[in-house]
């Protein structure tokens, strides 16, 4: 359920009561510790007319920011920062006054909130004019900074973001659901990954609240009409637990009924597709103990007192969740045949998933025992984030990256000495390699998983065992960053890669880059293509620093490739353009993917010589008594046309509508061995395409076989996509598009 705090307490005249509000605190803290609080509280209460966004007074907010991370147990100087934030942030107090009067450090806890405020610009409609892409990745950049220099200003956005959320149930419907949605998409995963239960719950159930009301309140109601029986029912079943538990001489122990969060039952009847009432942990308990050995003690005592409910058990004290949560988790078959979930855990335990890192932050001072490394395990992810954030240039790309580190489906794999290593969902053996250090990413050449060698574009599975196998003095592929071939997929190893090449010498990127366009445009028979005019497509400002780009890994083959494409859309340089008779006094569709352009009501038919598809420069040849035969541009047939009947060629594009698949001949030259038909096929048959004719030329004195083959193409995209991985398969010389 939603928790509802009381409100600030108010003196006789209307005012905040400071008194009584550092009263309510209940703070064990040294006198100048509190007196630095009642400084700060009396100093945005000179300015209660400064109102936040929503609204409320900034004064108020500030209050109960703080004493919502009074609750997490924060130390004074966050507390101070948190009374202070609102009012800064409006204009009322300037940050030199924060400075003098509460000293530096709380001043730049403040400065450190204030840069997170990045994550909410790009959420806003506004945000592309308001904000140009270098000053949103400066920003993000600040706040990503922030966040790993002191966890301390994730925990006071977080409350900052609670109060803001809790607020808006005062505005219109367009402002809850544009809060809520951000809730879900950043603050409560944000919440969720420092292990902060306390106020994740909260967050996920008001947003939950705002974005779907009638199901909220169904969950809501549903609860409500049953809790008198509930809470009797808890009362036994506590009662009984306490009496076991005494008879077995579990000492220490404490025993309290669980309210579940009316979110999470929602979740769970979505993911399991039950109702209500098939939900077991509406009724649950937990217990707390004194040490793990009691946690399985308890386990036992409870499987001996009611039956154990199949599927419905999980240890995660063994297998602790990706944010440090740890707890037992058991259903059973309690009094009067009802379910009931039990929740076993330790004390530390119990204040770790409540309070996550917020309970460590103490040993960010120096303290170096085991709370230590609980908390910068907690925290080591935002390293990470710093890591990799550098070498992204792309504001809405750095969005992208900042949302899959903290929301998106993970994978844990061990290191052969048994260490856990958490990835992406999809994550490859290179990404792996990055991550346990990059200069192995760099020398990787192979990997095994459990023992057996498996391609670097395998993806790797929870559970399994990785090793990576290097060489001495090895660099990392091109290839490795070519989305099509699928190599990588954490921002952490892409960046890493792009890095490497980026240190190179310019000349050698040059080359490089070169030679890696034209190949790809070769192997994709895309010609034509004016690089001085392609580079400034890109705000470069001649063609070397396009190739240069390209050789550092700046930017992605398929950026560049599909510029190319459209640039050849609208036909050749005017000095290379054909001549030809275009009448454009009148037009006609002959059919949905062609349109003709001087001559109407013409059958529209594609030549089988060069095989058109969307995305080549087109051409129209009007043949005797078949309509309009539509070449590339930069067909043979075109070219002969163009000097012997000029006079016979029509101005021709490619229509809105399209069809759903082109014929377009390849040719593959390898040596040839036993399978290579059988491995073609398999990589046409994962991408999903079609193969309607075939030929293949074996010359037995060298053993190169020459293959041709027809395919049915949805685009040129698709088209690159096969070409590059045909290209992979072993004893494969060349693979390209036929002219």
């Amino acid at each position: 359920m939603v928790k509802v705090r009381e409100d600030h307490p108010i003196t006789h005249e209307g005012y905040i009561d400071l008194e009584a509000w550092l009263k309510r605190l209940k703070l064990r803290r040294e006198r100048g510790q509190m007196a630095l609080l009642r400084r700060a509280a009396e100093l945005v209460l000179g300015h209660q007319e400064a109102l936040t966004p929503t609204g409320a007074s900034t004064a108020a907010q500030g209050l109960e920011m703080a004493e919502i991370l009074a609750d997490l147990g924060l130390d004074t100087d966050t507390l101070v920062a948190a009374v202070m934030y609102n009012t800064v942030a409006a204009g009322a107090i300037l940050p030199e006054v924060v400075e003098k009067e509460l000293g530096p450090a709380i001043a730049k806890l403040v400065q450190g909130v204030d840069e997170m405020e990045a994550i909410r610009s790009l959420h806003s409609k506004k945000a592309a004019s308001k904000f140009d892409s270098a000053q949103q990745v400066d920003r993000l950049r600040k706040m990503i900074l922030a966040m790993v220099d002191d966890a301390r200003v994730v925990l006071i956005k977080l409350a900052e973001w609670t109060c803001v959320l809790r607020a808006v149930k005062y505005l219109d419907e367009d402002e809850r659901i544009k809060a809520a949605r951000v809730t879900m998409d950043i603050y409560a995963p944000l919440a969720n990954r420092l292990g902060i239960g306390q106020i994740k719950w909260e967050l996920e159930d008001l947003a939950f609240r705002y974005l779907q009301p009638e199901q909220y309140k169904h969950i809501a109601k549903s609860l409500d009409e049953r809790r008198l029986d509930r809470e009797r029912y808890i009362k036994a079943v506590v009662a009984t637990l306490e009496t076991e538990l005494d008879k077995n001489a579990i000492t220490g122990y404490e025993v309290k009924g669980r309210a579940k969060h009316i979110y999470s039952i929602w979740r769970k009847m979505t993911r399991k597709g039950v109702g209500f009432d098939e939900i077991y942990d509406v009724r649950a308990v937990r217990v707390l103990v004194q040490d793990i050995r009691d946690c399985y003690g308890v386990l036992g005592i409870v499987h001996s007192l009611w039956q154990h409910i199949p599927r419905e058990f999980d240890d995660y004290i063994a297998t602790p969740k990706e944010n440090g949560y740890q707890s037992l988790h058991t259903a059973v078959i309690g009094p009067e045949g009802k379910a009931v979930e039990v929740q076993i855990r330790t004390f530390q335990m119990h204040s770790d998933s409540e309070l996550g890192v917020a309970a460590h932050w103490r040993y960010k001072e120096g303290r170096k025992d085991e709370g230590a490394a609980a908390y910068e395990s907690k925290i080591a992810w935002l390293r990470q984030v710093l890591e990799w954030q550098e070498d992204v240039t792309d504001a809405r790309e750095l969005m992208d990256n900042l949302r899959q580190e903290v929301v998106e489906e993970r994978v844990y794999v061990f290191t052969p000495t048994g260490d856990v290593v958490d990835l992406p969902l999809g994550a490859t053996p290179i990404d792996f390699a990055y991550h346990v250090h990059t200069d192995v990413g760099h020398r990787c050449r192979g990997a095994k998983v459990h023992g057996r060698i498996v391609p670097l574009t395998y993806h790797l599975k929870t559970g399994e065992q990785v090793e990576i196998l290097t060489t001495r003095q090895g660099t990392p592929s091109r290839d490795w960053l070519n989305p099509h071939l699928g190599f990588v997929k954490s921002t952490r190893a892409r960046s890493k890669i792009h890095h490497w090449f980026r240190q190179q010498a310019r000349d050698q990127n040059i080359i490089d880059g070169r030679a890696l366009l034209d190949k790809e445009l070769a192997r994709l028979s895309i010609s034509h293509v004016d690089f001085e005019a392609l580079a400034k497509k890109f705000n470069y400002q001649q063609a070397d620093d396009l190739y240069a780009g390209l050789g550092a890994g700046d930017m992605r083959i398929t950026q560049v490739t599909n510029a190319a494409q459209e640039q050849t859309e609208t036909g050749k340089p005017k000095e290379e353009q054909i001549p030809a008779v275009r009448a454009k006094t009148k037009m006609s569709r002959s059919r949905d993917d062609v349109v003709v352009m001087g001559v109407g009501n013409l059958l529209t038919q594609f030549a089988q010589c060069c095989k058109p598809v969307p995305g080549d420069a087109i051409m129209g040849y009007i043949s005797l008594g078949r309509g309009v035969t539509v070449h590339r541009a930069d067909c043979a047939h075109v070219l002969r046309a163009q000097e012997q009947r000029p006079e016979r060629l029509v101005e021709v594009e490619w229509g809105t509508a399209g069809i759903s698949h082109y014929l377009v001949d390849i040719a593959i030259r390898s040596h040839d061995r036993q399978g290579l038909l059988r491995d073609i096929t398999t990589v046409l048959a994962d991408c999903h395409v079609n193969v309607t004719g075939s030929s293949t030329y074996v010359n037995r004195a060298t053993a190169i076989s020459e293959m041709i083959l027809t395919l049915e193409i949805d685009s040129l995209n698709q088209l690159s996509r096969v070409l590059a991985q045909i290209s992979r398969l072993p004893n494969v010389i060349e693979a390209r598009r036929k002219m």
